[in-house]
């Protein structure tokens, strides 16, 4: 009892030197100082790069091409700053944050110590694996379509100084590609009128792929158009405002059709040298491969070979006129900004169709 008594008295007597509670503002990792990046440089002093896209969009294929430079590794999915619980739920104890900013600390500067600490970790788990494959530049592919611009914040407070990469790919053919993952990887989390969907599909594929019937629910597809175009352009703006030169978008569409220029570009862009004569070849190999494709054959042949993985364009082929007229509503200007072609009917008076 006296000891309650006393724990209140003193962050009373705090409150009242400081104006603040003790743990006010825990929450919020503050943004990392320039000292200390350079510090950290010193430490762990290779390039660091993030390649950011929405799920399916081709990130993928372009960290195999991206690891296939001499200098550059790539690995996937570390979600440092991308899908929770994030690297930053490794301070985010409040006991921990008050550890890092305690004045008694006296390792911590007089400041929060969290920015320093989810750095040092991202480090040491990059460079760890580069130094292994003998590489200068390093980088981790983590698609954000969870956080959207809210991962590009996160990330410029703990990586002001490093290199962000947007993989952009048309939002119809993104959605669509996540559609058969879901059916392929996930079919047990399906709502009962998705999994109604999937049943009637695999009975008889044809009707869904030639556009006579959807493969969405009205409010699936709604919601996944307003996903695709909420991280496109929050993705993109963040990046531009906080990285600058730093910050490069390219489309997948582009990486398929001129392979060789789009890598020389990002190559050049994270400072790597182009001027390889092999690397061409290198890449035309690659391109000829999809093991995401032989990976989802394997799980669940009856829906795979149904698909053409990796196509251009495949929205054409399988979306209905009204998935078509939803879609162009709700993300139109978005395609429209990325100079994709929005070849829809108009909805008739009175709304969507």
């Amino acid at each position: 009892m006296i000891n309650r008594i006393y724990s209140r008295f003193e962050k009373a007597l705090k409150v009242l030197l400081t104006g603040k509670l003790e743990d006010e503002n825990l929450d919020d990792i503050p943004q990392i100082r320039l000292e200390e990046v350079v510090e950290a440089k010193t430490f762990f002093p290779l390039e660091k790069f993030f390649v950011f896209g929405h799920a399916r969009s081709g990130t993928t294929l372009l960290t195999r091409l991206l690891r296939l430079h001499p200098e550059v590794h790539c690995n996937y999915q570390a979600h440092f700053f991308t899908r929770p619980p994030l690297l930053e739920g490794l301070v985010s104890d409040v006991e921990v944050r008050k550890w890092f900013t305690r004045s008694s600390n006296r390792w911590n500067r007089n400041s929060d110590l969290s920015p320093v600490v989810i750095r040092a970790v991202s480090d040491y788990i990059l460079e760890r694996d580069a130094r292994r494959e003998g590489k200068k530049i390093v980088g981790d592919k983590s698609p954000n379509s969870l956080l959207n611009g809210e991962a590009v914040i996160k990330l410029s407070k703990i990586y002001p100084d490093s290199s962000l990469i947007f993989l952009v790919r048309d939002g119809r053919d993104a959605v669509l590609s996540h559609r058969f993952q879901t059916f392929i990887d996930n079919p047990h989390r399906l709502p009962n009128e998705d999994m109604r969907i999937l049943e009637s599909f695999i009975r008889d594929p044809e009707p869904y792929l030639s556009g006579k019937r959807s493969l969405f629910t009205r409010s699936g597809l709604e919601e996944a158009a307003k996903g695709w175009a909420a991280n496109v352009e929050e993705t993109d703006q963040a990046g531009r405002r906080l990285f600058n030169e730093q910050y490069i978008s390219l489309r997948f569409e582009d990486l398929l059709t001129d392979p060789w220029g789009t890598m020389s570009t990002l190559w050049a862009f994270l400072g790597a040298s182009s001027d390889l004569p092999d690397l061409s070849k290198k890449i035309e190999d690659e391109m000829s491969k999809n093991p995401d494709a032989e990976w989802q054959r394997e799980k669940a042949t009856s829906i795979a070979n149904s698909l053409i993985k990796g196509k251009q364009g495949s929205w054409k082929d399988i979306f209905t006129e009204d998935d078509q007229i939803i879609f162009g509503q709700i993300a139109g200007d978005t395609l429209n900004s990325w100079g994709y072609e929005i070849n829809i009917k108009q909805a008739p008076a009175g709304g969507i169709l």
